[in-house]
């Protein structure tokens, strides 16, 4: 019941700080929402409670699409446990609700419309959540001037600095590193204003997200056995045989003179294998290089028949 019961505070927290009144709940299957203290909690409140159909997992698209698009991009994706991860995340999320809120404008679907194959979408102008409670008919005028008033206190780029703060301690977090130990220090709003003037030349600024070591070589082996690898050579003569044939048409004529050896799931591999060894066989026609070589090889194989490949319409 612990659980159940933190649900029901949260929302009232939400509550509180929404402009406007809540009417109702759209929630997942999860045992944390589905249960007799939530489904008690609506009633006495008189909150419409509705859940997701089963095995149907976008029922919650527009609620899902938030932990990518905002959460994940501010957060990471590094594992944060214990009480001062807790704290640092919760100073973070009430400095990222006012920037998202008031300062990130946002596409909204207008209409959908289908011509045979072809979806027409049409979108609003790009709007924030703050002009859009603003332009909409329903908010009452008192709630409006209660978000204009808290709108004119705000400073977005202190805002940005607040998150960035709250990043790197995050990142601090996520490496291991304990509460007690310092963090590099607190970045002063002139210094961080003065940062933003070269802060392009590095792309956007995720903290939480590890970088890519530059000696860090491409991940190309492979992390399981290779089911066709016995039979590779047959397959190999039946695609010299009819060049033509398609990847499901040798998987199906596998089943067939192997019954029970190769499971569906494996057919995409084999649409893999067949694909890398078309492109192999047409590079080494037309620009004369192995394909299969090591990178090095093909690029030189590249810059030595450059006269040719400039010829070819590909």
């Amino acid at each position: 019941m612990r659980e159940q019961t933190l649900v029901t505070m949260t929302i009232e927290e939400l509550q509180a700080r929404l402009p406007f009144p809540m009417l109702g709940l759209d929630v997942d299957n999860d045992s944390a929402f589905i249960n007799e203290t939530l489904l008690g909690y609506c009633r006495e409140r008189k909150l419409e409670l509705t859940r997701s159909r089963a095995y149907k997992k976008n029922d919650q698209a527009w609620i899902e699409q938030k932990n990518g698009a905002v959460i994940r991009k501010l957060v990471g994706y590094g594992r944060l446990e214990g009480a001062a991860a807790t704290v640092v995340l919760a100073d973070l999320h009430k400095v990222a609700r006012l920037y998202v809120n008031f300062f990130q404008p946002s596409f909204k679907l207008k209409s959908k419309t289908r011509d045979g194959a072809r979806v027409i979408k049409k979108y609003h102008a790009p709007a924030t959540p703050y002009e859009q409670l603003l332009a909409d008919d329903r908010v009452g005028n008192m709630v409006k001037e209660q978000l204009r008033r808290e709108f004119a206190t705000l400073d977005p780029v202190q805002l940005l600095n607040q998150i960035r703060q709250k990043q790197e301690e995050i990142t601090r977090l996520a490496s291991g590193a304990s509460a007690e130990q310092p963090s590099q220090g607190v970045m002063q709003l002139d210094q961080f204003v003065r940062s933003l003037a070269t802060a392009w030349r590095y792309g956007e600024v995720r903290a939480p997200y590890k970088k890519r070591r530059e000696d860090a070589k491409p991940h190309i082996w492979r992390t399981r056995p290779d089911p066709f690898e016995e039979v590779w050579p047959i397959l190999q003569q039946w695609l010299g045989e009819e060049p033509n044939t398609t990847a499901k048409g040798l998987f199906i004529r596998l089943n067939t003179e192997m019954p029970n050896r190769f499971k569906p799931g494996q057919y995409r591999t084999l649409q893999r294998r067949v694909k890398n060894w078309r492109t192999s066989i047409a590079r080494r026609l037309v620009l004369g290089c192995n394909y299969e070589a090591e990178p090095q090889a093909v690029t030189a194989g590249i810059h030595i028949n450059g006269l040719l490949a400039d010829r070819i319409i590909l």
